[in-house]
């Protein structure tokens, strides 16, 4: 599976695809790679013309199905990462978008291959591959995912899950950092329908060479394609290692992934993904204001703790820290707790990046 993600990987950020901007030959190229990837996968087309969806304005979008089994197989859950980036940059160079987003579509298409030996278990599967999710197209009518919910493949009312997957290549923090830090993947929105963090939190528990933590999708401003589900009431599950020093820049390159790191993000996703098909329970209800201010609270000083002695600054963190747990386990945070909640989220992401 290593070998397989990184030769895509390597093929994604090629001069061929000179950094996949949408309605670009290398885009084009992009595309035509993952269909390939699709077919020899087993699995279904699911777009409006074979396996793609035009996204006027931008480009299109590559959709599969892995149909499912028994009585709930007329429902779905969606699996979804972009595959575009910014494009050329200057002096022959391009924004090669390792990270962002070519490791979670090689992730995506390990998904399928495993998807598509036989029926899954349950809900149909949907592999969303979304164009135009940077700028200048992010959340706007040319988005990619915006389209997608639009005019989408199973209509709305019958999707239980979304998950997306966006930066989730790089190890967390510089070399050096204990590995239980770098090999963190984080998972955010459990917490807004029910039964689903502790679906997650179980296959956590089996995840070998990454380690899953859940933090509240509410401490974090607007990042990628979930958003476009959670406006339409699709309860969504986001799945990133955050943002960090190559972000946006043409130094995100393959020789700078964590390979064993994302064989076992995918391995990861591929149990999650026969979890969330297979869960009983549906529909699975949309409650944006449902709340675990504890399992952000939880993660962070599992994090602060780990990072104290080695990035001294984090240890003044967990005092606040401390004091948030002891108030959230007698019910939700107030305002101004919030508040200094998604500040110390931020801290700890600017000092990881």
């Amino acid at each position: 599976m290593q070998d397989r993600i990184q030769a895509l990987v390597d093929f994604l950020c090629s001069p061929t695809c000179a950094g996949r901007a949408p309605g670009t030959p290398g885009a084009a190229a992009a595309r035509a790679r993952i269909v390939a990837e699709l077919e020899a996968a087993g699995v279904e087309p699911a777009g409006e013309d074979g396996w793609l969806q035009e996204v006027p304005g931008c480009g299109h979008n590559v959709v599969a199905r892995a149909p499912g089994s028994g009585p709930l197989a007329d429902r779905a859950i969606i699996v979804g990462a972009h595959y575009d980036h910014l494009g050329p940059a200057a002096h022959g160079q391009a924004y090669w978008g390792a990270d962002d987003n070519a490791a979670a579509v090689a992730i995506l298409v390990e998904v399928a291959r495993a998807l598509g030996r036989g029926p899954v278990e349950g809900r149909q599967v949907l592999l969303a591959f979304f164009d135009g999710e940077e700028p200048p197209h992010f959340l706007t009518g040319t988005m990619g995912s915006m389209r997608w919910v639009r005019r989408p493949a199973v209509p709305l009312e019958r999707i239980d899950q979304m998950v997306c997957l966006d930066l989730v290549g790089h190890a967390i923090g510089p070399a050096g950092l204990p590995d239980a830090v770098r090999r963190t993947l984080l998972v955010l929105g459990a917490e807004r329908s029910q039964g689903t963090a502790a679906l997650v939190d179980a296959c956590a528990a089996r995840a070998r060479g990454v380690t899953p933590r859940r933090l509240a999708l509410e401490v974090i401003p607007p990042l990628s394609d979930y958003l476009s589900f959670e406006e339409v009431g699709v309860a969504s599950l986001f799945l990133t290692c955050g943002r960090w020093e190559h972000y946006h820049q043409v130094t995100d390159t393959p020789d700078r992934l964590d390979y064993p790191k994302v064989a076992a993000t995918a391995d990861f996703l591929i149990d999650l993904t026969r979890a969330l098909a297979a869960r009983p329970d549906a529909p699975v209800r949309h409650d944006p204001a449902r709340r675990d201010d504890l399992a952000t609270i939880r993660t962070l000083l599992e994090l602060g703790r780990l990072l104290a002695p080695a990035v001294p600054p984090v240890g003044a963190a967990l005092a606040p820290l401390e004091a948030l747990e002891a108030r959230a386990g007698r019910g939700p945070l107030g305002a101004a707790d919030l508040v200094q909640l998604r500040i110390l989220v931020g801290q700890l992401e600017s000092v990881l990046a």
